[in-house]
């Protein structure tokens, strides 16, 4: 009877190992969450943050060889320490692609807001913790629900569950070979958000110019107190117009996320034969 109860209370208490891979998983989950708006965009209290992240990290750990998590329970504390710098590291560089890719939809609304003449009108942004115009705030929250509209979340956790193949816990990893794909990303960064309101920005810019001339032989009408209501309108008119065609512009933008970690997943090095 005490060799059974022993026996129960063993198998009832978790292996060390395993609790090991489930702490450095949540560093890693918790990087990629912290540093993007997935979970900020919206009001989602702390706790539920936290439970978020401990659960879908103990759903993934269960994935992880048991050679890996003897590997994990030999390690010294000095070792576990470094292990845990580089998840955090790991997972702030994933989590830069996923950053990117909504800062160009943020740009996209800055824009817009400006050429309507939005900017002087500004709203707290629970993402920034700061004050942002109209319709930058509505554009980083409309980002958020396509996103997930699009089941980007699966997508995102694929891509999490397979980086664990590419970079085992607790092992180093090349970040020198993940910066020249970051820095390209970024360097679309621009080129994405024009093209998200390219079409707006057009149309308001013909809105302009028509005001211009306007302007240039009415000279006694005030252009501000007539041209802002117009512009306002036509802005809003054309975004709402071109929210139909918007899908092919978010779909590069959400692309641009897994093209980044594809290449970074490609430059690790080569998992050793029958490590999984």
């Amino acid at each position: 009877m005490d060799f059974e109860l022993a026996r129960t209370v063993s198998a009832a208490i978790p292996d060390q190992g395993f609790v090991l891979a489930i702490f450095l998983l949540s560093l890693r989950l918790s990087a990629v969450f912290l540093f993007t708006p997935i979970l900020y965009a919206f009001s989602v209290p702390a706790t539920a943050r936290v439970l978020i992240v401990i659960g879908l990290a103990l759903g993934l750990a269960l994935g992880v060889p048991s050679a890996e998590t003897r590997a994990l329970l030999a390690m010294g504390n000095g070792e576990l320490v470094a292990a845990g710098i580089t998840e955090l590291a790991l997972g702030a560089t994933l989590a830069l692609g996923i950053l990117i890719a909504f800062a160009s939809i943020s740009m996209a609304g800055r824009l817009v807001d400006v050429q309507i003449g939005f900017g002087m009108a500004q709203v707290y942004d629970p993402v920034t913790q700061r004050q942002v115009p109209v319709l930058t705030s509505a554009f980083d929250k409309l980002g958020v629900i396509v996103f997930f509209l699009l089941d980007g979340h699966h997508a995102l956790l694929r891509g999490i569950a397979y980086s664990l193949e590419r970079f085992p816990l607790g092992r180093g990893w090349p970040i020198e070979s993940a910066a020249p794909w970051v820095i390209k990303q970024m360097a679309g960064l621009f080129a994405l958000g024009f093209a998200l309101a390219a079409p707006v920005v057009v149309c308001l810019l013909l809105v302009e110019l028509a005001l211009g001339v306007v302007a240039r032989n009415l000279p006694q009408m005030n252009m501000f107190v007539i041209g802002a209501p117009i512009k306002i309108v036509v802005g809003l008119a054309a975004l709402s117009l071109w929210f139909g065609g918007v899908g092919p512009a978010m779909n590069r933008i959400y692309g641009s996320i897994y093209k980044t970690w594809d290449a970074v997943f490609a430059a690790a090095p080569a998992p050793a034969p029958g490590a999984r």
